[in-house]
């Protein structure tokens, strides 16, 4: 008697965790003994960030079901009611599609809620991203906690496994397989600076700078007071400088950066504004500009291998690993123009990337095929380095 496919539940609720996801997708897809289930959750479905679950439908995956959790709101009551949501809908969700396995990635509230409504369900959880430290917002606390939830724990770096380690997860169940958005470097082809001016309806200037600033939810500085220096200090490079931005999440103070981000946009003739640039393009734009700006992770993880150097404001990403090309600051109009001249005289060198192991989703299925019963992963011990407890 053939074996019934084992079914995989893939969450996603943004276009920056499905990117991560899609080569992982893509190789549990073709494989006959895996049924692939995927749930869309988040910004995925909304129109004011692009309603980019049509791009997951476009690149061949069926949507198997949608959760809704996004409110109006942003604010912190919004954020916690979204996440309460989120929880709801997961729970009806989950008990309909009874996978055998939920996959998840990273640390947004969306994702935390389908680890909670998992958890009762009783379906085992594996955790992409688990480990890492970001002082500067919520996500430190909701990543640290789907880890605890969570069975089997993909990070992306040593530190982040010895991390979890110390956390009483069992070292057994925990691979080191690298940044999964590196997989887009081995197997996707990037369009080229006149391919990218004629998409973006754009023109590529002396120098470039790729912008991307989330809002800092766990920070004494305002979110809004930290973009307002960034602006300030992008403004010193006038028309010289051409700058594409993508806007931020759904998170906190969220829509506030937004539209003041779509102001600045407006008003300035060397500078683009886009919800949502795609994989392919922002990978391709992150290749040909002279640095990528902000707070967003993409510039330590991503852009070290394509030789880019990175500004990193603030402390959102502080306690990642960071390549030789990361250039840290302050907050301030200053200090961010000083990192940026500090960058570009770095220039376009290779640098160690802390995160690279290659083709990470091919580890990620190798290590779901060394497991031979997914229900059974459910009873987890904490392991204190000498016993289970």
């Amino acid at each position: 008697m053939q074996t019934p496919p084992r079914k995989v539940c893939v969450v996603t609720g943004s276009r920056a965790d499905y990117g991560l996801l899609y080569f992982l997708m893509r190789a549990l897809q073709r494989n006959p003994n895996y049924e692939l289930q995927v749930a869309v959750t988040g910004m995925h479905l909304s129109p004011e960030f692009g309603m980019t679950a049509n791009v997951i439908e476009s690149d061949g995956f069926p949507i198997s079901l949608r959760v809704e959790t996004l409110l109006s709101s942003d604010t912190a009551v919004g954020v916690a009611k979204a996440t309460g949501l989120g929880v709801l809908g997961f729970a009806d969700a989950l008990n309909q599609l009874k996978p055998d396995l939920l996959v998840v990635l990273g640390d947004r509230f969306e994702i935390f809620a389908a680890a909670q409504a998992a958890l009762f369900l009783r379906i085992p959880i594996a955790h992409i991203g688990g480990g890492d430290v970001t002082a500067g917002a919520f996500d430190e606390a909701m990543r640290h906690s789907i880890s605890k939830l969570a069975q089997l724990h993909f990070v992306t770096n040593a530190v982040a496994a010895e991390r979890l380690a110390r956390m009483g997860e069992n070292p057994e169940r925990i691979f080191d397989v690298g940044s999964p958005g590196l997989d887009h470097l081995l197997h996707s082809e990037f369009p080229d600076r006149a391919t990218l001016e004629a998409e973006l309806d754009f023109r590529f200037r002396a120098r470039n700078f790729l912008v991307t600033f989330h809002p800092v939810t766990l920070d004494s500085v305002p979110s809004q007071v930290q973009l307002e220096a960034l602006l300030a200090a992008l403004d010193r490079y006038g028309d010289d400088a051409g700058v594409l931005i993508t806007l931020p999440n759904a998170d906190t103070e969220g829509r506030g950066l937004i539209e003041r981000l779509r102001q600045y946009g407006e008003s300035r003739p060397t500078v683009k504004v886009f919800t949502s640039l795609g994989q392919r393009r922002y990978l391709g734009a992150l290749g040909q500009v002279d640095v990528v700006i902000g707070n967003s992770s993409s510039g330590l993880y991503e852009a070290p291998s394509l030789r880019t150097p990175t500004v990193n404001i603030g402390r959102r990403q502080e306690g990642r690993l960071r390549a030789a090309s990361v250039f840290d600051c302050a907050p301030e109009a200053d200090q961010i123009h000083r990192a940026i001249t500090r960058a570009l005289a770095f220039g376009r060198q290779v640098v160690a990337n802390p995160y690279q192991r290659g083709d990470c989703a091919r580890l990620m299925m190798e290590c779901l095929d060394q497991v031979q019963d997914f229900p059974a992963l459910i009873l987890k011990y904490f392991h204190d380095g000498t016993t289970r407890c």
